[in-house]
């Protein structure tokens, strides 16, 4: 009996100071968030008939600020693949505060367009840093009672970045948003260099005493950190390294495939350009003339807020498949209702001018205006319902079962593909999308955005896949197996 409290006072865990590591970390998601949609408030003052002629932007260079972004961080991740090993997570969360203050101090003094195409692009190369190692430095602090729930802060706060760039960009100008945008990886650095490197990344350096007192630091003074400290030091320790011949089995190249193919299918359903021009978009989209395109922005953002909050809440509840069919439904009825208005054209009013239908006349012009801004709601409702199908399914499931499915021997190599190839097919669409507006109207690309959500919905569940791969043999699920895994 004295033994057993005994032993319950040791794996006594108090969590207070690892919530301050993870907060420290994941301001450098809000940063990311924070610049992916910079340039959606930015863009309709640099192609306005007031802008610097210095920095006046056509077509083609604004979809080179836009999608640069995504260049930046395909580049940023990459980089982070290999300084995950070289320097540790806590350091390469670090260093991206270097791209990132450099990039908005280049947008918030430019003069020319070379300065805020640079600033774009490194913010963008911090954004594929942190993308790439918080989550791992996360995972790596924290215990398996908390874990799931502290893995889904990083998206939560991108999320919240995304707000705050909306919400400022309705009162502030678009160079103090930049300076703005530089003090959150400030105090990224200024937290995190208090905080403890990974117990991980530390025992793998052979410091197994500097381990165990960041274990301490992290866990509470009465933590026992013997079976902790034992149950990595096994994990690493039984870690092997594949050849890229061995690549070629089917038991790696093809969960590897299925990961790459998602992520290139996750991009497609055109989620970064409508991110990233948003603004814009509503520009074109004839909202009311009494809602201004700021606040859409600031709307939408909160929607997005409120859809990973709730896909938080339901991913064990309601299980992936039924997330993601209706996750893939919402998109393509939302990215069809976007795609048939925008290439209606309202029919002329006709005007009435005898005398004797005058007050018909008022009264059918009242129904006409209230039909009409109903219809001009559309638009912003549509989009609305797009970015909540996303953010409770395609966004985060596809990253999820990602971390799944891949081979653990693989995982380092394959997510990096994983991240490049996202980043890639946003930039691709980013920087096609401006172009493509301004040639046929807003209604090609959101057609394109509609065949690929039709083709989400036939193909597999992930959840299926995810079976075959655990199975491999059947992509059937029998009814005693659990749909969700804990993440």
């Amino acid at each position: 009996m004295v033994f057993n409290l005994l032993s319950l006072m040791l794996l006594q865990i108090s969590n207070a100071r690892l919530y301050l590591a993870v907060f420290s970390a994941v301001l450098g998601n809000f940063n990311f968030g924070y610049s992916l949609v910079y340039s959606s408030p930015v863009l309709p003052r640099f192609k306005g008939p007031d802008a610097d002629p210095q920095l006046r932007m056509d077509t083609n260079q604004a979809a080179w600020f836009g999608s640069i972004y995504s260049l930046g961080a395909a580049a940023g991740g990459l980089g982070a693949m290999f300084l995950n090993d070289l320097i540790g997570r806590k350091m390469s969360i670090m260093m991206s505060a270097v791209p990132s203050t450099a990039g908005y101090m280049l947008m918030g003094g430019a003069v020319n367009l070379w300065m805020l195409h640079t600033g774009r692009f490194l913010t963008g190369v911090a954004g594929g840093m942190t993308a790439a190692s918080i989550p791992v430095y996360i995972s790596e602090i924290s215990h398996k009672k908390v874990r799931g729930a502290l893995g889904s802060c990083p998206q939560i706060t991108a999320v919240f970045g995304t707000l705050t760039l909306y919400a400022l960009g309705l009162v502030v100008p678009w160079r103090w948003l930049a300076v703005a945008g530089s003090v959150p990886a400030v105090i990224m650095v200024v937290l995190l260099a208090f905080m403890p490197s990974s117990p991980r990344r530390l025992l793998s350096l052979g410091q197994v005493q500097k381990a165990e007192k960041v274990l301490r630091w992290l866990r509470g003074s009465n933590y026992n950190t013997n079976i902790e400290i034992s149950a990595i030091q096994v994990d690493i320790n039984t870690q092997v390294k594949i050849t890229w011949a061995q690549l070629a089995s089917p038991i790696y190249y093809k969960p590897i495939l299925i990961s790459v193919v998602m992520r290139f299918l996750q991009q497609m359903t055109g989620i970064t350009p409508i991110l990233v021009y948003l603004e814009p978009i509503f520009a074109k989209s004839n909202l009311p003339v009494f809602l201004s395109l700021r606040y859409d922005a600031a709307i939408v953002g909160a929607v997005r807020l409120l859809s990973v909050a709730v896909a938080a809440s339901l991913m064990d509840k309601a299980g992936r498949k039924a997330l993601l069919y209706t996750s893939s439904m919402l998109m393509f009825l939302s990215s069809l209702t976007l795609t048939m208005i925008s290439h209606t054209t309202p029919c002329p009013a006709i005007n009435i001018t005898t005398p004797a239908y005058s007050s018909h006349t008022e009264l059918g012009s009242m129904l006409q205006a209230s039909q009409g801004t109903a219809m001009s709601l559309l638009p912003l409702i549509s989009t609305v319902v797009f970015i909540f199908g996303y953010a409770m399914g395609w966004g985060p499931i596809t990253w999820l079962l990602m971390s799944e499915v891949l081979p653990l021997v693989a995982r380092g190599v394959a997510s990096g593909l994983c991240v490049t190839v996202s980043w890639v097919t946003a930039f691709a669409l980013t920087q096609a999308f401006t172009h493509l507006v301004d040639a046929y109207g807003l209604y090609v690309p959101y057609l394109i955005f509609t065949v690929v959500c039709v083709f989400e919905t036939r193909k597999r569940s992930l959840e299926e896949i995810e079976n075959y791969f655990r199975t491999g043999r059947t992509f059937t699920i029998k009814e005693n197996h659990p749909s969700v895994v804990s993440s």
